[in-house]
């Protein structure tokens, strides 16, 4: 971590109902073995219109956005990347001269997961959740060829649209549906939470899954996550989506990418 900050130093920050300390760790690592004068915090904030007019106010370079802030915060900047337009949610803010535009680096992530995964796109699955981070991955799979889809979320009007706006189904529950691949997109598992040690699919259906999602990053090992590898299912962790996600963040903050293996010691570093 950089422990030489000066007036010139660009300062990068999150905004999260939730904050940890994995965004952190990972960027000032990477701007002390990269040599660049940024610096990186991590906030939460009651008063989103404030914080947002602080980062253009101040200057502040970039932002990452988490729950439950990604659809919040789209009135109050100036301009939507494709990436964000397409799915009316973000994940980040980079501030130009004042100038504010927002991105969704989710979306990308959930991209390449699918991919190196090599979830078979003839898979059918069922994703709990209906929020900003819920659209860009139903987004990502509706745009990588998933086509038989369940959308399960409590809140119907939101499910309901997310739905809808994809070409999928919604059910309130899963009920006795057995998709081949379950994702959780909701804040059940989550460190801190009031659902930390609930799982976000009962365990027939995880036991009759092929593949088990969890975006949630913290802890990576979800209760989900332990369930699905003591069920021997292969599984993909939300520690994998925030690390890509933070990749395409940085390079978009710093102009820089790192390379594989400054990838990789970043985010063991982070875990650590």
């Amino acid at each position: 971590m950089q422990m030489n900050p000066n007036k010139d130093t660009q300062l990068c920050m999150s905004l999260s109902g939730r904050p940890g300390n994995f965004g952190l760790r990972f960027h000032n690592h990477l701007y002390e073995q990269l040599g660049l004068n940024f610096y990186y915090k991590a906030f939460s904030s009651q008063d989103l219109t404030g914080a947002v007019g602080g980062i253009r106010a101040l200057g502040v370079r970039g932002c990452g956005v988490s729950m439950p802030f990604k659809e919040a915060c789209i009135a109050l900047v100036d301009e939507l990347d494709a990436s964000a337009a397409a799915i009316q949610s973000i994940n980040t803010i980079v501030n130009t001269d004042g100038h504010l535009k927002a991105y969704n680096t989710d979306y990308i992530a959930i991209e390449q997961l699918l991919k190196t995964h090599e979830v078979p796109k003839s898979s059918t699955f069922a994703l709990r959740g209906s929020g900003g981070m819920a659209k860009a991955v139903a987004s990502a799979l509706r745009d990588g060829g998933y086509k038989n889809g369940l959308i399960v979320a409590r809140n119907e009007q939101a499910g309901r649209a997310l739905a809808e706006s994809l070409g999928y189904q919604w059910q309130a529950e899963l009920g006795s549906q057995r998709p081949q691949l379950l994702i959780n997109v909701t804040p059940i598992g989550m460190t801190g939470g009031p659902e930390a040690d609930q799982l976000a699919f009962d365990g027939q259906a995880i036991a009759a899954a092929e593949i088990v999602f969890d975006v949630v990053a913290i802890p990576s090992e979800t209760p989900l996550i332990m369930r699905g590898r003591a069920e021997g299912k292969r599984v993909i962790t939300g520690l994998e989506v925030i690390a890509i996600q933070a990749l395409e963040q940085f390079v978009l903050y710093t102009g820089v990418r790192p390379t594989d293996e400054q990838f990789h010691k970043a985010v063991e570093f982070a875990r650590s």
